[in-house]
This record gives structure tokens, C-alpha cells and sequence, in this order.
């Protein structure tokens, strides 16, 4: 059975019913091309006359090189392909045909296959009874005499008699090497005429790109929500075990803050999760797209600093809470930014209490951010392995066209560690001047 294997194994008797769908989609086109015959003066005898069915078949495949043009025929031949030519699905292209090229490869393809498939078809329908006919003539005298009664005296003689089952079997064997030697051009024409095109390919690793950057959008999410409830919960429980005995007032305020955290980081994480569970939607992955799909903004700020764990003296000038000033997008990105800078003080700030001051400033095109605290212990750059906290605000900034500075300060009241964050107010980096 390996023998032959390459004729009637699995793969050939699939890819023969490939080429046999294929001559059944010719037929509508065929039948055009035999009307169009029949008009040309070749009526009489059209089905019975062979070069009549060749000049009705040439005429089909033209219709059939125009049909292969509509933009869906790719995605059905690709179906079609992947299930019954035994190619790597990966080898080949997903969607319309939507370019030229793709719509030219596409053509080709179903041309090919509905060509061919015309030919195999046909010479399946046509040369299985015969050969059958042939092999069973020396079992049944019925066949004998209606080969006599047709004029074929010559197959019943004793020697044709002899030789005919292997003769039928020789034309069948002949007809699967035929099917399968099509089923193999065209299983290897489909990764050419079927693949993607280098702009199938551009399209995907866009894709791709918009993909990560989404997730990699909501990690950072995760990171400065997450990181800034533990960061508060953790000093508003260290301080309340200090006064336990002796200021149960602030022990109260102190749990009132770490419920308040909790619940408010519970339901962005839920946000969070519920994003990354959802079907992947259609979007360009700029940060303007997924960036007002979630999270808090401006608006949410005197929520955030009164349950910080900081005392934090918070000026705004103009209204930076109104999303008519400035696009949800920037305001978001400002509330995570102002989040991240307060985590960073309770990790780093300097004093038992730390404390910081807060300005948010509309300007004409910008957006400013400005939060000063005592320096304590803080690093002077980004410690390796230490966290992503300054280095993601600058993401965040840069994403957005603005820009962020961090480090010591010299001002008016003395040393002071400052964070300042730029950024435009229309969250778009071609218009800012």
C-alpha cells in the first residue's frame, strides 16, 4: 500500500477532491463558453464533439481569470487550500486580497485551480466507467455484446478478452497519477499565488505591533495602579501600628485610606483584566485609540491625593479636570504620571511623614506637571532591576510628544527632588510647536 500511497493516500484522494471542486466551480462558466460556442456556428454536436468542448472551455477561463479579481475569492481558495492541499496554514495569506499584486497572485491561482480542475474533473467522469467497463468485460457477456452491438468487436477477441482487466487497471492507475500530479502543482503554486504579499506581510507585523503595545500599555496600567495602592497601603498600615495604643483617631483614618486604595485599585484591576480578556478589536494601537478606554483622569484627582498616604499641598492653575482643555487621552496619562510620582515619593521621600508639593498647570499648548518633595534617600538615577517608575513617566511623556525631567532641585525653600512633566494638550505630537 506505500506503493501507492502517492496516488490513493489521504493527501492525494483530498487534493484530488480539491481539483474535483474545482471542475465543479467551472461548470457555470463552462456552460457560458459552450453558448457562446453554439453562437459562433458550432451547435451541432457540441457535447459530443471534443474540439467544440475545447474552444467552450477556452472561452470559460477568461470569465474565470475576471471572477478571480473580487477581493473574497482569496479568503475561500485560501479555506479551501489550507484544508485540502495539505499546505502549512502559515504559508498562506488571511483576508481579501485588497492590492493589486494580491489580486493578481489570487487570478492566477484560481485560474490554475479551476482549470485544472476542469481537465481532472473531466477525465474523472469520463474515463471511470470506461476503464471499469474494460476491466469487467471478460466477466460479463451483457458488456461483450454491447461492445459487439457498438462496433468494438475487436476488445472481445481472446487476446483483448486477456488483457483487459489490466488494462482497466492501467488507465485508472494512470487517471490517479494524472490527479495527483495536479494536486502536487498546485499544492506547490498555493504558498506563491496564496501567500502574502510584502504588504500582507507589513500589515501583520502592524498588527502585531498594535497588539504589544496594547498589552504593553495595560502592564504599565497594572504597575503604577497596583504599585501606588501597595506603596500607600503599606505606610498608612506601618504608621497606624506605631499609634496604635496611643492615637486610635488616626488608626481609623489610617484604615478608612487603605479600604478607600484598595476598593479604587480593585476596580481598575478589573478594568485591567477584563481588557486583557476581551477579543482583540480593531484599532491602530496609537496611544490616542486605547488611550481613553480606560482608566481615571484629572477629573479623579483630589480622590487620589486624599487617600495617598502623602500630605500633598496641591495647586492647578486654570481647570485641567475639563475634558473640553484637555483630551481624555493627556488627562489620563496625567493622573497615572501624578499617581507614579507619588508612589515614588512614598518609596523614596525623606522623613518619617514624607510630603510633597503638587502643581498641574494648563497652559496655552501644555499641560505642566510639577511634584517637589524632600530628597531623603532617593537614588539619583533609575537603580537597575529597581522598578520602572521614572523611566515609565518618560514613556508615558514621550508617547504623547511631551517630555519629563526628574532629579535634585535647588528652588526657593532649599534641596528638593523635582519631577516636571510637558505635556500638549491635544495629546499629539505633530502639533506642538
Amino acid at each position: 500500500m506505500r506503493l501507492f500511497a502517492p496516488l490513493i493516500g489521504r493527501r492525494a484522494r483530498l487534493r484530488w477532491l480539491h481539483l474535483i471542486i474545482g471542475g465543479a466551480l467551472l461548470m457555470p462558466y463552462f456552460l457560458v463558453g459552450t453558448v457562446l460556442v453554439s453562437m459562433a456556428g458550432g451547435g451541432a454536436g457540441l457535447f459530443s464533439s471534443v474540439p467544440a468542448q475545447l474552444a467552450a472551455f477556452a472561452c470559460a477561463l477568461p470569465m474565470v481569470a475576471v471572477s478571480g479579481f473580487f477581493p473574497l475569492v482569496r479568503p475561500l481558495s485560501v479555506a479551501a487550500a489550507r484544508a485540502l492541499c495539505g499546505v502549512p496554514p502559515a504559508l498562506l495569506a488571511d483576508g481579501p486580497a485588497r492590492t493589486r499584486q494580491a489580486r493578481v497572485r489570487t487570478t492566477a491561482w484560481f485560474t490554475l485551480h479551476l482549470g485544472l480542475g476542469g481537465i481532472v474533473s473531466g477525465i474523472t467522469l469520463a474515463l471511470t466507467p470506461f476503464a471499469v467497463a474494460v476491466a469487467g468485460l471478460p466477466f460479463s457477456s451483457a458488456l461483450r455484446e454491447s461492445w459487439l452491438a457498438a462496433g468494438s468487436g475487436v476488445l472481445v477477441e481472446p487476446w483483448a478478452l486477456a488483457l483487459a482487466p489490466f488494462a482497466g487497471l492501467a488507465m485508472l492507475v494512470a487517471m490517479a497519477a494524472v490527479a495527483a500530479g495536479a494536486g502536487e502543482l498546485l499544492a506547490r503554486r498555493v504558498p506563491v499565488l496564496l501567500g502574502p504579499t510584502p504588504e500582507d506581510r507589513l500589515a501583520a507585523a502592524e498588527r502585531r505591533a498594535a497588539d504589544l503595545a496594547v498589552r504593553n500599555r495595560l502592564a504599565r496600567e497594572l504597575h503604577d495602579s497596583v504599585g501606588h495602592a501597595l506603596s500607600a497601603v503599606t505606610l498608612q498600615a506601618g504608621a497606624a501600628r506605631r499609634v496604635l495604643d496611643r492615637d486610635p483617631e488616626f488608626v481609623r483614618r489610617a484604615l478608612t485610606a487603605i479600604e478607600e486604595t484598595t476598593r479604587r485599585t480593585v476596580g481598575e484591576l478589573d478594568a485591567v483584566v477584563g481588557l486583557l480578556r476581551r477579543d482583540e478589536e480593531a484599532g491602530s494601537g496609537e496611544p490616542g485609540d486605547e488611550g481613553t478606554a480606560y482608566g481615571p483622569g484629572l477629573d479623579a484627582l483630589d480622590g487620589l491625593l486624599a487617600h495617598c498616604g502623602v500630605p500633598v499641598a496641591y495647586e492647578r492653575e486654570g481647570d485641567p479636570g475639563d475634558p473640553r482643555v484637555v483630551v481624555p487621552v493627556v488627562s489620563r496619562e496625567a493622573y497615572r504620571i501624578v499617581q507614579e510620582g507619588l508612589s515614588n515619593v512614598l518609596r523614596h521621600g525623606g522623613g518619617s511623614t514624607p510630603t510633597a508639593r503638587l502643581l498641574v498647570a494648563v497652559r496655552e499648548r501644555e499641560l505642566e506637571i510639577v511634584m517637589e518633595n524632600p530628597p531623603g534617600d532617593r537614588p539619583a538615577v533609575v537603580r537597575p532591576g529597581g522598578g520602572r517608575g521614572l523611566r515609565g513617566i518618560a514613556e508615558r511623556a514621550a508617547l504623547l510628544g511631551g517630555r519629563s525631567e526628574a532629579g535634585p532641585y535647588e528652588g526657593t525653600g532649599g534641596s528638593t527632588w523635582r519631577l516636571a512633566v510637558r505635556l500638549p494638550l491635544t495629546g499629539r505630537p505633530e502639533e506642538r510647536s
